[in-house]
């Protein structure tokens, strides 16, 4: 058995905000909205929450790595999409899928998936959960 739950993380950066959504997942291949259940706080389940941290973490991370490479992006929106499995019983997070969408100003194709990549790479969540497939798909609007 295995579950999944995405999460979005909108923002403007540049005035320094943003908000995380949840969108929908799949439980027992039926689909489900926890959008008002993860607002209200009742009954969040741990992929859901998963998701919900690693899209935010991810996009701060990328903010700073941008900054870093002297880039301000003027938006991003990160999701991510948290599989949990349950081997033996146990909760595993197994897989998780960023997909990145921001517009940046002035650079370069090759230098925005460099830094996406280190962006997920030194992501806190994303080292945390190490164990899981991790993978990224990042577009430069």
């Amino acid at each position: 058995m295995d579950r999944s739950a995405s999460a979005v993380w909108h923002g403007n950066l540049k005035e320094g905000n943003g908000s995380i959504s949840t969108q929908s997942g799949t439980l027992k291949e039926a689909q489900y909205s926890f959008k008002t259940r993860f607002e209200n706080g009742v009954g969040t389940n741990p992929e859901e929450l998963i998701a919900a941290a690693h899209a935010g973490c991810f996009t701060m991370a990328f903010s700073n790595e941008l900054s870093t490479a002297g880039h301000v992006p003027e938006s991003v929106e990160t999701t991510a999409v948290v599989t949990l499995e349950f081997p033996g019983g146990a909760p595993t997070v197994t897989k998780i899928h960023l997909v990145c969408k921001a517009s940046v100003s002035g650079i370069e194709k090759e230098k925005f998936d460099e830094v996406a990549k280190t962006a997920k790479e030194n992501c806190p969540i994303s080292r945390l959960l190490k164990a899981a497939e991790i993978s990224l798909d990042a577009t430069l609007l």
